[in-house]
């Protein structure tokens, strides 16, 4: 049954559809609609023998806060007669005052405590949570050698105290919204006002605000609502694990998302290129920074492209190649019963056949089979004739490569077992194709006003200076033209060249 038919339903049956004055009606009326064995009731008297009672759901609340900031200083005095009243009493730092039992009921299934008091008709809700997490440390998927070594964890508030802490502005806004029929997932929406764009945060609250779904597990189920282009093969959104990244996203103009329940906050609008940004690209040289970022773009080109060129010079374009080169690898294909685009499309499947396997299995399992595995299948594949040594090579360098930018890695791999299909079935004319057809689908591909292969198409000259090629902190003097802020200036350029220059 729905919970808005069920709580319809409870209404009905109590012959109540507001709280009233009295505490064992109020009790009653919010445990018909919270039927759970976990949901407790604390009953307990004020000082004239008032009728008080603390609803609350075992494990998620904090009974010793109950004790102290509730029932130690409410059993010490006389009744209130009003909520406000009431609320001076309590010792709680998080009081508010609600009269809807639906909202109640919410309120205690996300681990605060509703009060109910004989006399007072509201409820008081204490923020009382206590939920086991885990500690904040270096998030695994983003190790940095320089730099901060936070990450976020599966906390919502936890995880803005984090973002706060970093941006200590009033100029930083929160707002939390809801989502999720069954889970009530809270979602954060932050912002530097007078920095990030104000419709696209008004977009990305309506968006948020439009999802109908049961639960939402963590933040991808929130950006797969969030996307401008529904079933694309690229991410619709930025994703971090390290709240100074997000920092500075937000100080260039983004929106970030952080979701309850999910240690991954999204940011929109997202470029293609943040993804060959690495945090510590901003701690070491703007020509280390820079080498890097190239590094990583050939990884990707590699990952891609070389198993599919490989097929076609194979099949259409052997004299591409260096006599020296080709000898070697007619040599290693001989006898090979399958066919080049076959045997890469192969290699490619039990390649990803052993990622897979290895990030499920044990830690101290997955080391062994990652690494063994691959060298046992590898040698005796080739002894058995089944595949070249040549093909195995390319295999494994394009695997390789592609953790160069770990965030492209799930589209990297989809990408290249097409290419292979295509090199296999065309030649390079389907590899030129294929391409032309994905640069044709990013250059038109536009999300919250930012087109995705910016600064590149269209050319922004101003925000080349952090993209492939990082120039010096000096040089960042403006926010990323293509976000449009109204505040464009971050770096006071005079002063800093003076500062510079004296050193």
């Amino acid at each position: 049954m729905p919970a808005d038919i069920f709580i319809a339903f409870a209404y009905t049956h109590c012959g109540m559809k507001k709280l009233t004055n009295k505490c064992k009606d109020n009790v009653e009326l919010l445990k018909n609609i919270l039927t759970s064995e976990d949901i407790l009731v604390f009953g307990f008297e004020t000082k004239d023998g008032a009728a008080c009672a603390a609803v609350y759901a075992d494990g998620m609340t904090d009974k010793a806060l109950l004790g102290e900031q509730i029932a130690r200083p409410l059993s010490a005095e006389n009744a209130p007669g009003t909520a406000d009243e009431a609320a001076k009493l309590l010792q709680a730092p998080e009081i508010k005052k609600e009269k809807d039992a639906a909202k109640i009921a919410d309120e205690v299934l996300a681990g605060n405590t509703a009060l109910f008091i004989d006399g007072v008709s509201e409820a008081l809700i204490a923020g009382m949570k206590k939920l086991s997490m885990r500690a904040i440390m270096e998030p695994p998927g983003a190790v940095a050698v320089k730099g901060p070594r936070e990450g976020f964890i599966e906390d919502l508030k936890t995880n803005m105290s984090l973002v706060r802490n970093r941006l200590r502005t009033p100029k930083l806004q929160f707002k939390t919204l809801t989502a999720g029929k069954q889970s009530k997932t809270a979602i954060a929406v932050g912002w530097l006002e007078g920095i990030a764009d104000e419709e696209i945060v008004k977009k990305i609250e309506n968006k948020i605000g439009c999802i109908e779904i049961d639960g939402i597990p963590d933040s991808s189920y929130v950006a797969k609502f969030l996307a401008e282009r529904p079933g694309s093969l690229f991410k619709p959104a930025g994703t971090t694990e390290k709240p100074d990244v997000l920092a500075a996203k937000m100080l260039e103009g983004r929106v970030a998302v952080l979701v309850d329940g999910s240690p991954i906050a999204l940011t929109l609008p997202y470029l293609l290129v943040e993804d060959f940004q690495g945090a510590q690209d901003y701690f070491v040289s703007p020509y280390r920074a820079s080498a890097s970022r190239i590094l990583r773009f050939l990884g990707v080109f590699i990952s891609v492209f070389l198993p599919a060129f490989y097929v076609a010079a194979q099949l259409f374009k052997l004299q591409i190649l260096p006599l020296s080169f080709l000898l070697t690898i007619s040599g290693s294909i001989q006898g090979i019963p399958l066919s080049p685009s076959l045997e890469l499309f192969f290699l490619l499947l039990v390649l990803e056949i052993l990622i897979e396997a290895s990030v499920r299995m044990p830690k101290y399992v997955a080391l062994a089979l990652s690494v063994i595995g691959a060298l046992v299948l590898g040698d005796t594949a080739v002894k058995a004739g089944l595949v070249s040594s040549s093909a195995i090579i390319i295999t494994a360098l394009s695997g390789i490569s592609a953790y160069t930018v770990p965030d492209l890695v799930g589209t990297t791999s989809i990408l290249r077992i097409v290419f292979v299909v295509v090199a296999g079935s065309i030649g390079t004319y389907g590899v030129v194709l294929m391409t032309a057809l994905i640069l044709y689908y990013l250059v038109t591909a536009d999300a919250y006003g930012a087109p995705m292969l910016a600064p590149f198409s269209p050319i922004v000259r101003r925000d080349l200076k952090d993209s492939l090629v990082k120039t010096s902190l000096y040089g960042l003097d403006k926010r990323p033209e293509v976000f449009k802020t109204k505040n464009e200036t971050r770096l006071k350029n005079e002063g800093a060249k003076v500062n510079h220059g004296q050193n």
